[in-house]
């Protein structure tokens, strides 16, 4: 082991020794070879460089390439070349920088005018600077060695200019950084106007599918009142019509509806508040559909305290055809459907406006019977019409007493400002329009209203409504609905009741004062927000349901949620 590691030892030594020798004189060879290289290339920048080109344009080098070679021509013929260059360099730089922000506020619009005057004069004296003939002539374009006096003097006047720039731009920077905050202040503004608007109309759509809908709870209670017809036939025999029902001493009411739980709580809150109720004539009329269920209920649930009730159908008043009743004839037109049943969906969120008139109630029959009341109850005087969506809180016989001055219509007026005018209803850019109504006229609101049967049949109103209604077959005179024929119809027999008889808004409006309301005759959920819907309005609903018969076991079984 011993001669092992002595033979090993002494054949490093050798080795290493040798190694050392060839490694020098490599290293030299490669040392040379690169140095001639280097020497070369030299040569060859050198020879193809075009000594002829002059050092210096009017304005600064725009590529990295032509300055490198600017720079190395300078370093080769005068050291003070190289430091105009950088002068110049700077120079041109400040005048981009201030020319920048010159743009920046003229984009943001700064009404800092002066300033922008000057940013504009010190960019013209950094150019004018440079084109002084002195300047020009003894740095720029003299191709012998540079006279450094003048370049200090230039390089001064420069850094005043550099100097004064910089100062400008840090006093504007927090004008324009507000201005840029501001900015995006209100794209981000734009953009969450755009997202609510969006939201809105999806709102919108839901709202009017939900109040479109009928409620489990509806369904289940006419549902649940046919079959109680079906199960007990002997106790919903016909009966003879009451002769109250044609008594013109008497109050009589007409309540239009398809609605049975919604009507039951009119009636109710009409009877317990009239100091008479054994005076007051209920004329309900209902779809083919829901006449059963109606007759029904007030079958198991007789009004109270005396007061009368007629259930009849639409389908009963057999005058009512497609040959007398505009509307009918022209629900029966192929551009009507199409409108209502082409597209809906996709329009429903694009045009909310529209949305509102694709309401089914604009269909029914139900809805256009208030033009056809005299005709309806041709031995009645007077009538006092509501909406299923009313509760009555006081008693309603002042209304029969009111004098109308010769006038068809007593409704309360619905306008204040500029809302709620003609103007809003009807199109005034057709002709007949503007020459017959004033669209400054105060509108006023359908749900409450007490007719004259008399003076409507002697003002021929029916006649006026169809004529109308005839000319708005291709809804050019306004959309759809029964509010802006009324308004037409009843232009000039109208007259203005008292605001405490009839308050609106329940529906949509939850900023009603709850003293207007207390004091109010008769309130209104007109709206989406229906009292009997989950989306009704919290702090409303109890006035409704307060008149609500939840001693019926079918209320009670079809769980109302009330």
């Amino acid at each position: 082991m011993a001669v092992a590691v002595r033979g090993s030892r002494g054949g490093g030594g050798s080795g290493f020794g040798g190694f050392s020798l060839r490694s020098f004189f490599s290293y030299r060879i490669f040392v040379s070879a690169m140095f001639s290289l280097l020497f070369i290339a030299t040569l060859s920048v050198l020879f193809t460089t075009n000594p002829s080109t002059p050092h210096h344009d009017s304005a600064l080098p725009t590529t990295g390439n032509a300055y490198m070679r600017r720079t190395f021509l300078a370093l080769n013929s005068d050291p003070l070349k190289t430091r105009l260059d950088l002068i110049y360099k700077q120079a041109n730089d400040h005048v981009t920088l201030v020319n920048a922000y010159a743009a920046y506020a003229r984009k943001l619009k700064l009404e800092i005018s002066r300033q922008m005057r000057m940013f504009d004069d010190l960019a013209s004296n950094f150019s004018n600077l440079q084109m002084k003939p002195s300047y020009r002539s003894a740095l720029f374009e003299s191709d012998g060695p540079l006279d450094e006096d003048v370049l200090r003097h230039f390089e001064k006047e420069i850094k005043d200019k550099v100097k004064v720039a910089r100062l400008m731009i840090a006093e504007s920077k927090e004008n324009y950084d507000n201005q840029l905050k501001i900015q995006k202040l209100k794209d981000t503004i734009f953009a969450v106007n755009e997202l609510l608007i969006k939201a809105k109309k999806n709102g919108a759509f839901a709202s009017s599918i939900a109040a479109k809908s009928i409620p489990k709870s509806l369904h289940c209670l006419a549902m649940r009142l046919v079959e109680e017809r079906i199960s007990h036939p002997e106790k919903y025999k016909e009966e003879e019509p009451s002769p109250e029902f044609e008594d013109p001493s008497l109050y009589h009411y007409a309540i239009f509806s398809d609605n049975v739980i919604a009507v039951s709580v009119v009636i109710r809150s009409v009877v317990n508040n009239s100091d008479e109720p054994w005076k007051h004539v209920f004329h309900v009329v209902t779809d083919r559909m829901n006449l059963a269920p109606m007759k029904v209920w007030f079958k198991m649930r007789p009004v109270e305290r005396g007061a009368y009730v007629e259930v009849n159908a639409v389908e009963d008043f057999t005058f009512l055809n497609s040959s007398y009743v505009p509307v009918l004839r022209q629900l029966e037109s192929a551009k009507l459907q199409k409108f209502y049943f082409e597209n809906r969906a996709e329009n429903a969120t694009t045009d909310t406006h529209n949305m509102k008139y694709r309401n089914p109630k604009y269909l029914s029959m139900l809805n256009h019977l208030r033009f056809y009341l005299p005709e309806m109850y041709p031995k009645l005087h007077k009538i006092l019409f509501l909406d299923d969506d009313v509760v009555v809180q006081k008693d309603l016989t002042g209304l029969w007493k009111i004098d109308l001055d010769g006038k068809v219509n007593g409704a309360v007026e619905t306008c204040f400002g500029s809302f709620h005018r003609y103007a809003q209803y009807l199109n005034f850019s057709h002709p007949l329009l503007r020459e017959r109504f004033n669209p400054r006229a105060c509108a006023w609101a359908y749900g409450m209203n007490i007719f004259d049967l008399d003076a409507w049949r002697q003002e021929k109103c029916t006649e006026q409504y169809h004529y109308w209604q005839n000319l708005n077959e291709d809804r050019t005179l306004w959309k759809l609905g029964t509010l802006p024929p009324g308004l037409i119809t009843f232009y000039s027999t109208t007259k203005s009741l008292d605001k405490s008889w009839h308050v609106l808004g329940l529906g949509y409006n939850p900023s009603i004062s709850m003293d207007e309301i207390r004091n109010a005759a008769v309130i209104h959920y007109n709206g989406n927000m229906k009292p009997w819907l989950d989306i009704a309005m919290n702090q409303y609903k109890k006035l409704w349901t307060y008149y609500l018969d939840n001693d019926m076991e079918f209320v009670q079984m079809c769980n109302f949620g009330l």
